[in-house]
Order: C-alpha cells, then structure tokens, then sequence
C-alpha cells in the first residue's frame, strides 16, 4: 500500500478545488438575453412590415410576412447562441442567420450569411432528404461559403439524425460558433455543422419566410474574438433603413392610374410599364434630407424591339421636379442601383459607372426632396428601397 504525503494531499486539495471552480465557471457561463421581453428594441426590422415582428411576454411573434429578417445592430464573432422555436402552422418554414450581412443580397429579401434552417417536419417538396432536411440545416446563402460537416448535398449540412418536435411542440437550439466554424445542436445534441465560413463575423438575425413561427429565450454567451480579415467580416450598417416594406404600398402615393400601373408581389414592386403619364409616377410619402438611396431594379428581358427606360423623379416640396434615366440596365438581371442626393446635385451609380445631375432645386435639412419612379416600354421589378441621411 502506497501513502501520500501531507504536501501531496495539499496539492489533490487544491486541484480538486480549481477544478470544481472551473467545472462551475463553465457552467455558468454569462448568457445575456438578446431581447428585453417588452419590445423590440435592440433590434431592427431589415426589411418587413410593421407588424410582421412583435414581442408579448417574452415571446417574439412573426407573421411571416413578407419573407425578410430581423437583426442585431452590431455584429458577433465568436459565441454560444441559445434560442427556442416553434412553428405555429404544419411545414411552417423560417431560419435563424448567423454572421449574416446588414443588408440584403441584391434581387433578394434574404441576408448573405450562414442560415440555420427553422423548418416544420410537416414541410414537404420534392427532393426532401436529397437537397434538404425538414429541420437542422445549416448552409451558406447568397454568396457565403462553408465546408459542411457530415452526410451534405453541395455545401449544405444535414442533420445526423431528425430530432425536432413537430407544430405547435417548442424546439431548443445550441449554436456554437468559433474562428469560422459552427455547430448545432438540436434539442441537446450536436447534429450539423461546418467549418471555413465566410464570412466569420456578422449580423444576428431571425427570418421570416411565409409562415408564423414563435422564438423564446434567446441569449448570447459572446466569446473571444479571434481577429477575422477584412475579407472574413460582414460589410458594416452604414445607418441603411428601408422605406418599403415589400408587402403593400404603405409609404407611397398611389391613385387609379397608379395601381393599374404598379402592384406589388413577392416581396417586389411590379412596374407594368405601360404608360408615362405623370400621374402613373410612383412617389415616395415620405420627404428625404440629403440622403443616400439604394434599391434593386429587374427590367424584364424584352420579347419585343420596344425600348425600355426606367426613370427616378426627384422632387422639391414646392413642386419642382427632375427626372433621371437609368441607362444600362442589364434586362433579366437584378441590379443595385445609390443615388446620392445633396445640395445641387445627384450622384447616380450602377456598379462601377457612376453620374452626376444637376438639379433645378437645393435639397438640405431643410429643404428635403421625394423619391419617385416610373417605367416605359417593357415590364420591372424593384425591391429592397433603403436609405440614409447624409452628414
């Protein structure tokens, strides 16, 4: 038989101790609620509706509708991300982004990012178990990029086994993220994951894509951050916030001719481009300072030789008016169109061309200007309007 010696025993004592100190730091670890359970503040609306977020009791509600995201206002890169869900419909469909960009992709209403599927078991197209799962996705989107962890169809990680509770049953997610590598965990086991992402620092969002979905007890542990490049960061909000809410024309002037000439559909205006008469413009209610605007424009692909012009109309409050063409719009194609507008002049870019307009009026903070579109000769759609004030 072996003894110890009183200085051995001391140092089990001790070693016993920190470790216990450890194991309790561990699981104590400082989660913090991302909602303050009254309201939404803290978080911004990226492109819905007023009424498609809301918060009682400290459950947070989505209608659905429109398809967009709710996001943090600053971004995250390493951290632990606890939240429950719940579908309030059979193959309800929504998602949760991570490291997610702060605007939309352009043509889309979906941030660029790394999404985390929320989806209902009840959910089901074709290719089900071939392209995708009914929940614990997790995937890039839009330009992200991934290399995904276990049984996967391109770059898109399927769950190792299905452990999600079906509408209206509450579901737990555990999403680890670490230098560029994240893990779920399903109602209390890993089961999908990737490594590699770009970007590995970014935006915290919850999605609305058609259906109500409800999210509870959603809380941040953050972690040390490990120095992302540049080339591994989410562009930064610049301070963008959308004025259309890709639902229905509140926060547009509409009349008869105007809603024969425009609708609005998945998430999009629709410019039939049938007329140029003045009361066809679409203008915006709203009265901008110096300000920089940016929007996406489609032009349909032209089945005919008719000439497609797509026009912006800037006006002052006392009725002076401009209008600009947008030249070189690609037909069939989703662009991203800034307007910067300030003092005299409007500076148009599209892509790496860049304009400028003088204008008849001045536009300052006080002497703010609207925002108006029309379309001639074949059909457009337009999405994602938001805009900011200058300095």
């Amino acid at each position: 038989m072996t003894f110890c010696s009183r200085a051995q025993i001391r140092f089990a004592l001790a070693l016993f101790a920190f470790c216990s100190l450890f194991q309790l730091s561990a699981a104590e670890t400082p989660f913090k609620p991302l909602f303050n359970g009254r309201d939404l503040s803290g978080w911004i609306n990226v492109n819905g509706a007023p009424e498609t977020w809301s918060i009682t009791n400290g459950v947070v509600h989505c209608t659905g509708k429109p398809t967009g995201a709710l996001r943090t206002p600053r971004q995250y890169e390493n951290f632990i991300l606890e939240l429950e869900w719940r579908h309030l419909t059979a193959g309800g469909n929504s998602g949760v982004f991570i490291w997610g960009s702060p605007l939309p992709a352009v043509g889309a209403p979906f941030l660029q990012g790394i999404e985390v599927q929320v989806l209902d078991n009840a959910f089901n197209i074709p290719g089900k178990n071939e392209w995708y799962t009914t929940h614990g996705d997790v995937f890039p989107i839009w330009g992200a990029t991934m290399k995904p962890f276990g049984r996967h169809h391109g770059m898109r990680s399927f769950p190792s086994e299905e452990r999600s509770k079906s509408s209206p049953e509450w579901n737990h997610y555990r999403i680890t993220c670490t230098n560029g590598v994240i893990r779920l965990e399903v109602n209390g086991k890993e089961v999908s994951g990737g490594s590699d992402c770009v970007y590995r620092k970014g935006y915290l969002a919850l999605e609305s894509e058609g259906a109500p979905v409800e999210f509870r007890n959603v809380r941040l542990c953050e972690l040390p951050g490990s120095s992302a490049t540049p080339e591994q960061t989410a562009p930064l909000d610049l301070g963008w916030r959308h004025f259309f809410n890709h639902l229905d024309f509140r926060g547009w002037q509409v009349n008869d001719v105007v809603l024969k000439e425009w609708s609005v559909a998945g998430e999009r205006l629709n410019a039939r481009g049938d007329t140029l008469k003045d009361a066809a413009i679409l203008w915006s209610e709203k009265l901008f300072p110096p300000s920089e605007i940016l929007w996406d424009v489609q032009p349909a692909k032209q089945a005919t030789n008719r000439v497609t012009h797509t026009w912006v109309w800037l006006k002052s409050r006392a009725g002076e008016r401009t209008s600009i063409l947008l030249e070189n719009l690609k037909p069939g194609a989703y662009q991203r169109i800034t307007l910067q507008v300030t003092g005299k002049t409007a500076t148009l870019r599209l892509g790496d061309t860049q304009q400028q307009h003088p204008l008849p009026f001045a536009v300052s903070s006080t002497q703010p200007f609207q925002f108006g579109l029309s379309q001639e000769g074949t059909p457009a759609q337009m999405m994602n309007f938001f805009h900011r004030p200058l300095q």
